[in-house]
């Protein structure tokens, strides 16, 4: 980077060739990933199974669901599994409140744990390839400077679709405990008027149906999720 300091990063260092299989073996858990993700939109009715995992909790759980619901949030997040129909589900089980707390404590920890998952799988890679790059230095420099403000943004107004940008974000250098809280501050707008949608339908099986009403007329907001 010219006329200034070279951001720092901590992508390893060592001989090329333990660098080479390090990132072989990243790379190809990625593609195995990615393959399952791809996999299991085109061969699972996806929408099918959370609505009968909803069903399971209201029927099974019990005072447990909140729970369950929040912690099922982390596969799906990082699968890049739509998690919206879970907000909805959420509403409609345990109400405003209760419903909230879940689903925003849910899609926390999931956004959590894919930004964990990125950054060992992925940030050495990117940051090894990028490093020598202007723009991706000055992306760099902002998040060093406004980590917090930046994801808060993000997630408020974001630029990239809710899972792509919790991996974009694994790559930069933020903090877990600032990307945690903005996440978490940021997604609850979102969050809390899905609940609330979820708290209007009449019966459990309405949630698919208002998440595909909602989900292609209001693309550009539910990307969230």
């Amino acid at each position: 980077m010219r006329g200034g300091v070279r951001p720092k990063w901590s992508s390893g260092s060592g001989g090329s060739m333990a660098v080479s299989w390090s990132s072989a073996i990243r790379i190809s858990l990625l593609v195995l990933l990615v393959a399952a993700v791809v996999a299991a939109f085109f061969t699972l009715p996806v929408e099918k199974i959370l609505n009968d995992f909803l069903v399971w909790i209201k029927q099974n759980v019990g005072p447990w669901g909140p729970v369950v619901l929040a912690v099922a949030y982390i596969p799906l997040t990082i699968l890049a599994v739509p998690a919206s129909i879970l907000s909805l589900g959420g509403g409609y089980l345990f109400g405003l409140l209760i419903g909230f707390l879940a689903d925003s404590i849910g899609s926390t920890l999931g956004s959590v744990a894919a930004f964990l998952l990125g950054r060992t799988l992925v940030r050495p890679y990117v940051v090894s390839k990028l490093n020598d790059y202007p723009e991706f230095q000055a992306v760099v420099v902002a998040i060093q400077r406004s980590g917090f403000k930046i994801v808060l943004l993000l997630r408020l107004a974001p630029l990239l679709p809710f899972s792509m940008l919790n991996y974009f974000l694994a790559v930069m250098p933020i903090g877990i405990g600032e990307y945690t809280m903005a996440s978490w501050l940021g997604m609850m707008p979102i969050t809390l008027a899905l609940v609330y949608v979820g708290t209007t339908l009449k019966d459990l099986a309405d949630v698919t149906h208002r998440w595909n009403e909602v989900s292609s007329t209001h693309w550009v907001t539910i990307r969230y999720f």
